[in-house]
């Protein structure tokens, strides 16, 4: 499945090859989409933001789409998933971009802004805030807070299992996933799940999808996901601890030009409300900090118009 005026290829970095998607010419804004998802995940940023004059590239994430997957667990932590991205800017020819993430595309940018000052210039992040390093590693900390009951991403660190249960039936997998975490669905009445459960049962077939995702879209996610399997893209959840050891001497501040944006009704936005309080003691330029009301977790699909309005605004306060 294409989309107007966005054309693809594959292209070398930090020693794998990542499949881009790409529209317009001048300065570069990297778009890097979060789970379980794609390029396409941008498709409504293309066109806006190319006529605004910049050369827009999205890549399918390490793991995803037509990108390489490499086989080890340890290859999808985060450092060199920042490599890769990084590796795009003169891949692409350009000397820096602005680097805009969305789920796990959110953290990645943020820490390309982070250690990469000399080639990220401004940076923005949709639904995940920025997080300075915790204290302790991450898995013992989510193990203590969700103690008893069933946590996605805990759910997720074992090898093996979250990937049989959505290939199983991946459309339908693809389906709840992304109706759960949209705006329209009331989180609190979801069942209560233990430690013992898995992600899928007892969460609703939706008879309808929601406005924003249409059976074409899903159509093309059930095909990127049936060639690639969710191996890759589980992956990322696999290496909190990693991530967090490689990282013990990497600054804390970012101090390039930055924005925030998310849903309402996020279900990460609720996790993370003290860290949204907090982001402005850590990013020191932080020129929009929004939630856009009734929205859900898939904020740049869901809302096109108003995250296309808040980044166009932002390059231009940036670029004059």
């Amino acid at each position: 499945m294409s989309w107007p005026g966005v054309s693809q290829r594959r292209i070398g970095t930090n020693g794998i090859e990542l499949n881009i998607a790409e529209a317009g010419e001048g300065p570069l804004v990297l778009l890097l989409h979060g789970f379980p998802e794609s390029w396409y995940s941008w498709r409504h940023q293309f066109r806006p933001l190319a006529d605004a004059g910049y050369h827009v590239v999205a890549p399918d994430m390490r793991g995803y789409g037509k990108s390489d997957k490499p086989a080890e667990i340890e290859a999808y932590n985060q450092v060199e998933v920042v490599n890769d991205i990084i590796g795009l800017v003169p891949a692409l020819g350009k000397e820096s971009a602005v680097v805009i993430g969305h789920d796990w595309g959110a953290p990645t940018a943020w820490a390309t802004a982070l250690n990469h000052p000399d080639v990220v210039r401004a940076v923005g992040a949709l639904s995940v805030p920025f997080m300075p390093r915790s204290l302790v590693p991450p898995m013992a900390l989510m193990r203590e807070m969700f103690k008893g009951q069933f946590f996605y991403q805990l759910y997720f660190f074992e090898p093996g299992v979250a990937e049989a249960e959505f290939e199983a039936d991946i459309r339908l997998a693809l389906k709840k996933f992304l109706v759960m975490a949209g705006g329209e669905t009331d989180l609190t009445a979801l069942p209560v799940k233990t430690e013992d459960d898995d992600m899928f049962s007892g969460l609703p077939d939706p008879v309808t999808l929601p406005a924003w995702v249409t059976e074409a879209d899903l159509d093309f996610y059930e095909g990127e996901f049936r060639r690639s399997g969710m191996r890759g893209p589980l992956n990322y959840y696999r290496n909190h601890d990693l991530t967090w050891e490689l990282t013990k001497d990497a600054p804390q501040t970012v101090s390039q030009p930055a924005f925030f944006v998310a849903g309402g009704n996020d279900g990460v936005v609720m996790m993370a409300e003290e860290a949204i309080k907090i982001m402005p003691h850590f990013v020191t330029d932080l020129r929009i900090n929004k939630l856009i009301p009734k929205i859900g977790h898939w904020t740049q699909q869901e809302a096109p118009e108003a995250v296309n309005d808040t980044i166009l605004s932002f390059l231009r306060e940036i670029d004059g």
